[in-house]
């Protein structure tokens, strides 16, 4: 078994901004996993509000003993290995989780998609975001997502009517609210989401601080529209904490350290009824194709990543009429 890696910064097409913070690139690893002739490829996206960054990832991967991964992979004993050489750094073990999916795929020949028990006929449609910005670019952005069936917007700000507003002034397409815990007082908050759900959003993402449960919950009780946690989920044991506070979560292989915590979590989430979301950070067709193994069982999904970059090293995945199009390839799919 071998190990190689390559930092790489991606390029937003855009600046991207949220509630609290912008940004124009974020630092990935990229890594290979390779075995008997065949080489699987991850991906670590290390957006800076999670804290990892090339050195982390890179100080992280130079303890990484690839001696134990034996292959057939128990990627369970895998995952708490990588959790043992230290704590956080989920992007960086998502990489390798997803790496070694990928390289057991191939080995396998047979798509990751199928071996984690998804069926591509019920691909949900995936979202277009678009960040906080200017009436003008808010409108330019919007006619970049032509092609795509609902929008996904960013808000948390004072100005998150007006941003709405001018969404609605050029498409009638539902939207995703992302508000990036940027949503402070519960009546005003409660009346924001009536007004939106007036507007045609479906749901909305983290609307008050990931610590404060008790107003989320209040909130989701309250509102029309389904409340999904993010930021308040990360990992496998977040998922349990988030019935009575969210209708549902958001599921991102960054943040739950790959593929195969993300399917407990997917699989745990339908136990307690919660509804699921796959999502993303800015990522190229690699991690984007390991979320989509996994997209067709979810309600939701975001995992527009490649279309929001402008130097993805790979091939864009296959996308049609609103949705991805999952390949028979071995492994993730991915192609150069």
């Amino acid at each position: 078994m071998e190990l190689t890696y390559q930092p790489y910064e991606l390029l937003l097409k855009h600046a991207f901004t949220i509630a609290k913070f912008s940004r124009t690139s974020t630092p990935v690893m990229l890594v290979q996993m390779s075995h008997e002739g065949k080489t699987g490829y991850g991906e670590a996206s290390m957006v800076p509000y999670m804290g990892e960054s090339h050195q982390s990832a890179t100080e992280f991967l130079s303890k990484v003993d690839v001696a134990r991964f034996s292959y057939p992979f128990d990627f369970r004993t895998i995952i708490s290995y990588l959790d043992s050489i230290a704590p956080g750094n989920p992007a960086v073990k998502a990489a390798i989780d997803i790496a070694l999916h990928d390289l057991d795929g191939k080995l396998k020949q047979q798509p990751c998609w199928q071996l984690l028990g998804s069926n591509p006929q019920l691909m949900p449609v995936t979202s277009f975001t678009i960040g906080i910005d200017t009436p003008e670019m808010i409108i330019k952005k919007v006619k970049e997502a032509d092609g795509f069936k609902v929008i996904k917007v960013k808000l948390g700000r004072d100005s998150d009517k007006e941003l709405v507003t001018t969404i609605r002034s050029v498409t009638d397409v539902p939207l995703y609210v992302d508000a990036n815990q940027g949503w402070t007082d519960l009546q005003q908050s409660l009346d924001m989401t009536y007004w939106l759900h007036e507007q045609g959003v479906q749901l909305i993402e983290q609307p008050m601080l990931k610590t404060d449960p008790d107003s989320n919950a209040w909130l989701t009780e309250r509102s029309p529209i389904p409340i999904i946690g993010d930021e308040a989920v990360q990992r496998f044991e977040d998922v349990e904490k988030a019935k009575g506070v969210y209708t549902g979560i958001n599921i991102k292989l960054m943040k739950s350290a790959g593929l195969y915590e993300a399917k407990r979590m997917i699989d745990k989430a339908r136990e307690l009824d919660l509804k699921i979301m796959i999502g993303c950070m800015t990522e190229t067709s690699c991690a984007a194709l390991a979320g989509l193994a996994l997209a067709p069982q979810a309600d939701w999904v975001d995992l527009d990543g490649p279309f929001l970059v402008s130097n993805n090293p790979y091939i864009m995945p296959e996308f049609e009429d609103g949705k991805y199009v999952l390949n028979e390839d071995a492994g993730l799919g991915l192609r150069f």
